[in-house]
């Protein structure tokens, strides 16, 4: 992510918000559809599951963000570690309108609006704070998407940010103003 001087919480927070969907979409278009739907073992989510989740607590957590408690009576947690959707399409449909309801909350917001007081499971939070919470949460995840893609696509694994051993081939691009940014 290139430099940008703000004061601007969240702008700054759109950004890694994006960063952090676009490296998990990333990450699961290097596997193949059954891929999706691989646990390492009993204890272990899929990629699917984990979308699942996330979409699960995304529509939860910033549907009537500052109006209503972030854990929706509708919401059943405990569902979302089970059955994904059986394909592809559906999963990425579910994990976009997770995001969509991420975006608007965001878009939504002032920096007026970070020092207002919402819940979460009828606790109270700083919108600062519950922002700071679903990022921690969101990376998380993400961080799991991108560790199972990269084991499951294996030998076709292309990385997501600098390449194994190429940390000064990038370095030296990004001096000669050539790197994309990422």
């Amino acid at each position: 992510m290139a430099l940008q001087l703000t004061t601007n919480y969240v702008e700054d927070s759109l950004t890694l918000f994006r960063f952090y969907k676009k490296l998990a979409e990333g990450a699961m278009q290097q596997v193949d559809e059954e891929q999706l739907f691989v646990a390492l073992d009993e204890e272990s989510n899929s990629i699917a599951i984990l979308v699942k989740h996330l979409a699960g607590n995304m529509r939860s957590r910033w549907t009537d963000f500052l109006t209503s408690d972030g854990e929706k009576p509708d919401r059943n947690r405990d569902s979302e570690f089970v059955d994904p959707p059986a394909t592809r399409e559906e999963l990425l449909a579910l994990w976009k309108s997770g995001w969509a309801c991420v975006f608007a909350g965001l878009e939504s917001l002032s920096e007026a609006d970070l020092t207002r007081t919402i819940t979460i499971r009828g606790e109270a939070h700083s919108v600062l704070q519950a922002l700071n919470r679903q990022m921690a949460h969101y990376s998380y995840h993400v961080g799991q998407i991108v560790m199972l893609a990269k084991h499951l696509g294996h030998s076709r694994w292309r990385a997501l940010t600098i390449p194994r051993n190429q940390s000064a081939s990038y370095n030296q691009r990004v001096a000669a103003g050539e790197a994309s940014q990422r």
